[in-house]
């Protein structure tokens, strides 16, 4: 007990714990205060190590080559591949969209917990898996029923039963995760109070990152396709020309948590990025289907036309007298869209890294290469989205602050939804109020 009591940091509830149950939690790094600082690494538990599960063709294809020309080349076949099928979800339309993003979501969430899991599963925790997965359904149940209240006014005007689900949304959206956060305290068991706690952190953790930004990614996109596919786009062509500059050109490191980065490729990304975004904003803004807002149609289908808004029709803007000189032109015609594209890049490039960076940062606490082995070359899926949520979440402050206005479509959906007499209360003080306005004119009276 001696012992104990110097590796536990001065920790007041030492004496009470058995010499069993300490060296159990000391074994996997969840000793006291002092133990950490003495050794910070070494306690750490280790997930066994990703299997590589490149395919054998791509492996015999690719034998005569070295080790950093044979990841060259997985990657860029393996991204080229991702690309197509991201293109060619976009091409099947918006409930294609969605669902990918959901199945992300889950497979992101299934990598971070299965790391836990992995990491501490001699203890045995009792419903650990069963109740993480509990509160993503939960979750996801508070997040989804919102967007159903939202943006499918169609589909809840006609349906009783979802009447009822969207009118006490909230409530049963609490009643169910309130009956999760019941059973986690039914199943602690005494041996195991802090670590089981930790797991309880670990898992809502995880729900904040993974999931709550995922329903962020949703919102962009029924503000029209354009903010959804732009902000994943930068990322996407960020992390492909950050690779090539580095690997060409790569000699002055960026960061310790992440080695292979360097200067070169973080500026080099940085200006690819800014020139793709521009150009690709462009191209995106002349079809209303990437412009106009996503909208549930009575016909129980996605409608996406509309007359543009004034940020996708061309405008002529001055260029400063720097660039007049330069390029001698005195004014150029873009789209408004495509300035706001900079800002979206800008922080694509800059920002958005420091979301690998934090997952970098991850791994290393747990002595891991890649968060799973999905995709040949990559790692797991969370390891190609650990930027895309930063970035989403940035997006929708970014149109809520300096895009959003008020949208008739969907205040006409919540009215809709609303009883007979409230909606007639609401058409007498919007008919008084226009006729005081002088928008229409009063009504006449007869003799």
């Amino acid at each position: 007990m001696t012992d104990l009591r110097k590796r536990g940091g001065g920790d007041p509830d030492a004496e009470n714990i058995s010499d069993k149950d300490t060296d159990g939690e000391d074994r996997f790094g969840l000793g006291g205060e002092g133990d950490r600082d003495s050794k910070p690494d070494t306690d750490t538990p280790e997930v066994q190590p990703s299997v590589d599960n490149t395919p054998k063709c791509l492996n015999k294809a690719l034998a005569g080559m070295s080790s950093r020309w044979k990841n060259w080349w997985i990657r860029g076949i393996l991204t080229l591949t991702m690309i197509s099928g991201f293109f060619l979800i976009i091409y099947m339309g918006p409930l294609p969209l969605m669902l990918m993003v959901l199945a992300i979501q889950i497979k992101c969430f299934q990598e971070i917990i299965t790391i836990g899991y992995r990491v501490y599963h001699s203890y045995e925790l009792p419903w650990f898996r069963t109740l993480s997965w509990y509160f993503l359904l939960c979750v996801n149940y508070f997040f989804y029923g919102e967007t159903v209240a939202e943006n499918f006014g169609n589909l809840v005007q006609r349906d009783e039963p979802l009447q009822f689900l969207v009118r006490y949304h909230r409530f049963i959206s609490f009643a169910l995760y309130l009956s999760g956060f019941c059973m986690f305290v039914l199943s602690l068991v005494k041996k195991h109070y802090r670590l089981q706690f930790y797991m309880f952190a670990w898992t809502h953790v995880t729900l904040l990152i993974v999931v709550s930004q995922s329903h962020l990614v949703i919102q962009n996109l029924f503000e029209g396709l354009i903010w959804f596919i732009v902000p994943i786009s930068t990322v996407i062509c960020n992390d492909i020309t950050a690779y090539i500059c580095g690997f060409f050109f790569g000699r002055t490191p960026l960061i310790k948590l992440s080695p292979k980065k360097t200067w070169e490729g973080f500026i080099g990304g940085f200006f690819s990025t800014v020139m793709f975004g521009f150009i690709f904003a462009y191209l995106l803004a002349q079809y209303n289907y990437f412009v106009c807002p996503v909208e549930y149609s009575e016909s129980n289908s996605f409608l996406i036309d509309c007359e543009p808004s004034d940020l996708f029709v061309l405008q002529d803007y001055t260029l400063p007298s720097v660039l007049q000189t330069v390029l001698r032109w005195k004014t150029v015609k873009i789209y408004p869209f495509q300035i706001h594209s900079i800002a979206l890049s800008t922080f694509a490039s800059l920002i958005g890294p420091f979301g690998g960076f934090f997952a970098s940062g991850f791994k290393r606490a747990f002595k891991i290469k890649d968060f799973a082995d999905t995709i040949p070359g990559h790692g797991g899926i969370m390891d190609r989205f650990d930027c895309q949520y930063l970035v989403a979440t940035f997006v929708h402050v970014y149109l809520t602050s300096f895009i959003r206005g008020p949208n008739p479509s969907k205040v006409l959906q919540q009215l809709l939804v609303l009883q007979p007499e409230q909606q007639l209360s609401i058409f007498n003080t919007l008919k008084s109020h226009l006729t005081e306005t002088g928008m229409i004119p009063p009504a006449i009276r007869g003799p």
